[in-house]
This record gives structure tokens, C-alpha cells and sequence, in this order.
């Protein structure tokens, strides 16, 4: 075994069920380096963490963590080798504090009595050692903002004294200027020691912080290169295993009629006086700082949130939508933020998710056409998936986010809200996605994209909209899309 590598897992192979997840694929990391997995949904990249974690069982294959064998690889035996893994949600108590959050397996262990003032000793060092030592360590975990949250899973991680941290999709949820924090930190963590293995779609992030990247592809090990050896083009085309010319497609969608126009809606907290438009075939972008209020206002017309004031006026009549039913049969679609919790059924086939919607409106079911339907469906947006009556969480978060987005290919729809549609999803899947928006345009469907993705808002769409504290600060059209406007707009410049 080489003792440079601190992490070494050779041959891994697994498999669920008939589908083969992982195929002899290797993954070796240096002491000390920031490490990135990179590869497209599907591709077996978080499977690979949970077999490093101890989540899942290996099949075939070894793991070596600082030259010793992890013979047994169970949670538990992982983090006292030194492995933890920060995951997309979070493994926190929310109604305990910050310091019991980071030392809560120490809680289980400590017998009756507990010292409750060196605990929140300790989580305030923890806190100050990566500089977030203004967090409250009697604070409850519930209480703080999503970034914070993960602030305190990193401490409750270099608690357990961990060697190597892994981050899955870490600023998924995040602003750009909380981002940046993240990516501060990380280096930080770098320069005392620690090793880092960073999965993340956002390419961006890879080339600023890390030393090396390796890729997967259909679950197999295509290739590890230095991080300033490769282009972004380059580690594309590794990831899909085909050169993709441009990102976004070229709109050649006609603008026709008004289909949906606001005027000064109001909700009774955030929303005040908000009005725009937007007409058949147009991709109208939604930009803004998290909590800006773009999807609260979205929420009103789709009827899951009730209004206080203003009008929505569908194909010239105005409408009062109370329900997301009744917005369904209009033709209005809503994709949530969040697939997981609003967008999908995770414990119901892949079938049923797809036909959810379409099927609200038949009296009776003929099973084989559905099924037949829902393959012809799920081919059009290349979806990997086992069997249609596999368990929607049964897929990669890029799959996932293909088939809550096919239940509105099922239906008629005439305006579709699109809300951060490419979140947590590989760069070939994203093209796919924007090409669907822009056939969906072409067929004369509205179309409103919320997006935090800057580079999104200007490549897609024919005009954006500003949105902060609950109102509009400015209504770009195409050529004044920059990322400079954007930014200004959002933070009140």
C-alpha cells in the first residue's frame, strides 16, 4: 500500500438488485489535497462515498484509509478510522443545540452525568478553529440558516478528529456569497491537515479549489488528472463521453400572445406589489438573492400560497387560484425546488410519479398503454432508470429531477414554472433539460425559470426578472443580461 494515499479503495464493484451502481472503479486520494469526483447522474458517485462511509456494503474491492485495511466497513468503524461525510441533508437534531449537535455521540456515551459547561466550551473552540465562532454554541441547530447548519456538521465531523471529509453537493442550497465562505473554509480545513474529497456539479467550484479530480461514467472509473491540466471542455467531454458544442441550445421559438400578466400582487408577509407578464413561447427568467421571494410569488399563482392583493390574469380573464388542482386543470405546471419534499412521491414507482398528473383527470387506468406512455416519455429526456415500478428514490438526484419535471411533459400545459430546475444535476443532463425548455417554447408553452445559476438566467432565457426582499428591482431584456446587472439588481445597487 502506498503511504502518500490516505484514501485508497481499489475494484470496487456494486450492485442493487439487476443494476450494476459501480464496476471495478478506483479512487485514490493524497494526504493533505483536495480531491474532486466528478461525473454525470447516474454515474455512481455518491455510491461510492456511502461504500467509503460505510452506508453500503461493497460487493468486490478494498479500502484503505491511511495504509490500514478497512476490513469491516461499517459506519461507525469508518469515522473511527477518520472518515465522515458532510451529505446533502443534513444529519442534525434541530431542536438541540449547536454543542450538543457536535457532540452528540458523545451524549450517548457519557453515562448520567454530563459536563455541560466544557461541552459548549469545547463547540465554542470548535467553532473558533474555522473561525465561526460567533455562532451561539446554546443556540438551537433549527434556528439557523442552512449555511450555519453545515458550519456545524463540519465541527461535529473535525470533532471525531476526522482525517478525511467528504462533501456531497455542498453548496446545492447555498448564495453565491455564502458559497465563497464555504470554498474559504475549505481551503482552510486543506492548510491544517485535513483531506478533502469534494463532489460537486458546478464546475466552477472544482477548478478553484481543488488539486485533482477524478471522473466516473456510468459507473466505472474513467480517469484521475490534475486539476490544471484539464479545461472545462475537456473534463465535459470525459464526464458524457461526447464533445457538447454549446450549453444552451439556440431559441428559435416565436413570441406569441399574452398568457399570463400580474398586476401588484401583494401576500400578507413578503410579497408587495409585484407585476409582470409573460407570453406563449417566451422563457422569462426569475433572479434573486435566496429568500428574495421569487418562489413565494410563484407559489400564489400556482394557488399553494394564498394572496392579500393583485390580480393574475390567465389568456386575458382574471383567475383566483385556490389550489394547486385547480391551477392543473388551467394548464399550469409547477417543477418545486424541492423534488425531494413537493416534487416527488419517493416511496411510489417511478410510473406513478410520471402519471400523477395526467392521471387526475381519467376515470380508469389502462395499465399497459400507461406503461407504454411512460417509457416513450421517459426515452424523450434520456432518463436511466431500471424499471418503471422501481421506487422514484431509487434514482440519482439528476433522474429524479427528470421525472418530476415528465409528469408536465404528460399533460397540455400552457404556462410551466420551472424553479431551479438543474439543481443538483450533471452538465449532460443539463443540456438535455434546456433543450426541453426550448421544445417546450417552440410549442408555444410560458415558461418562467427561477434560477440562482447566473450563467442560466443569461444563457437561457429571452428576459429576466429581479426580485429582492419581496419586490422587483428590474425587468432585463436579453441584451442587458449580465452577470454584473444581475448582481446589482439583487442586492439593491
Amino acid at each position: 500500500m502506498d503511504s502518500k494515499y490516505i484514501v485508497e479503495m481499489n475494484h470496487i464493484s456494486k450492485h442493487f438488485g439487476g443494476v450494476q451502481a459501480l464496476n471495478d472503479v478506483q479512487l485514490k486520494v493524497q494526504k493533505g489535497e483536495i480531491h474532486a469526483l466528478i461525473g454525470e447522474n447516474g454515474a455512481g458517485k455518491s455510491t461510492l462515498m456511502k461504500i467509503l462511509a460505510g452506508a453500503y456494503a461493497k460487493d468486490t474491492g478494498t479500502i484503505v484509509i491511511d495504509g490500514q485495511e478497512a476490513k469491516t466497513a461499517t459506519p461507525k468503524a469508518m469515522i473511527d478510522m477518520g472518515v465522515s461525510v458532510i451529505y446533502q441533508e443534513f444529519m442534525l437534531a434541530p431542536d438541540l443545540t449547536v454543542a450538543e449537535n457536535i457532540y452528540i455521540d458523545k451524549l450517548s456515551n457519557s453515562g448520567i452525568f454530563i459536563n455541560w459547561k466544557k461541552m459548549r466550551k469545547d463547540a465554542q473552540r470548535e467553532l473558533e478553529k474555522i473561525g465561526f465562532g460567533h455562532i451561539d454554541p446554546n443556540k438551537k441547530v433549527g434556528e439557523l440558516s442552512v449555511a450555519y447548519q453545515q458550519i456545524i456538521e463540519i465541527c461535529k465531523c473535525l470533532a471525531k478528529n476526522s482525517k478525511v471529509l467528504v462533501f456531497d453537493e455542498p453548496t446545492a442550497v447555498l448564495t453565491h456569497s455564502e458559497t465563497q465562505k464555504l470554498l474559504e473554509l475549505i481551503k482552510k480545513l486543506q492548510a491544517q491537515g485535513v483531506t478533502i474529497v469534494y463532489i460537486s456539479h458546478r464546475l466552477e467550484e472544482l477548478f478553484a479549489i481543488s488539486d485533482k479530480i477524478t471522473v466516473l461514467k456510468d459507473g466505472k472509473y474513467v480517469d484521475t488528472v490534475a486539476t490544471k491540466s484539464i479545461t472545462k471542455e475537456q473534463l465535459v467531454t470525459m464526464m458524457v463521453g461526447r464533445e457538447i458544442q454549446t450549453l444552451f441550445p439556440e431559441r428559435h421559438a416565436a413570441i406569441g400572445q399574452e398568457v399570463l400578466r400580474v398586476e401588484n400582487l401583494s401576500t400578507e408577509e413578503l410579497i408587495r406589489d409585484v407585476s409582470f407578464s409573460v407570453q406563449a413561447g417566451e422563457v422569462v427568467g426569475f433572479s434573486g438573492l435566496v429568500g428574495s421571494g421569487r418562489t413565494e410569488t410563484m407559489r400564489v399563482i400556482f394557488g399553494a400560497s394564498p394572496k392579500k392583493n393583485g390580480k393574475i390574469i390567465y389568456f386575458g380573464n382574471e383567475i383566483n387560484v385556490k389550489s394547486p388542482k385547480q391551477a392543473i386543470k388551467l394548464g399550469i405546471g409547477l417543477l418545486p425546488e424541492d423534488r425531494k419534499k413537493q416534487g416527488l412521491l419517493l416511496k411510489q414507482s417511478i410510473r406513478i410519479n410520471t402519471t400523477m398528473v395526467s392521471n387526475q383527470s381519467n376515470g380508469w387506468i389502462a395499465h399497459v398503454k400507461e406503461k407504454e406512455e411512460v417509457a416513450t416519455l421517459l426515452a424523450r429526456i434520456n432518463t436511466k432508470y431500471g424499471s418503471t415500478e422501481d421506487l422514484a428514490d431509487s434514482l440519482s438526484g439528476g433522474n429524479q429531477q427528470k421525472i418530476a419535471l415528465a409528469k408536465w411533459l404528460a399533460i397540455d400545459t400552457k404556462l410551466i414554472i420551472l424553479d431551479e430546475p438543474t439543481r443538483g444535476v450533471d452538465v449532460g443532463a443539463k443540456t438535455e433539460i434546456y433543450k426541453l425548455i426550448n421544445d417546450l417554447a417552440e410549442k408555444g408553452v410560458a415558461i418562467i425559470v427561477i434560477s440562482s445559476e447566473m450563467p442560466e438566467i443569461i444563457g437561457l432565457c429571452d428576459r429576466a426578472i429581479v426580485m429582492r426582499e419581496g419586490q422587483i428591482t428590474g425587468n432585463l431584456e436579453k441584451e442587458f443580461l449580465t452577470e454584473n446587472n444581475l448582481i446589482k439588481l439583487a442586492m439593491g445597487v
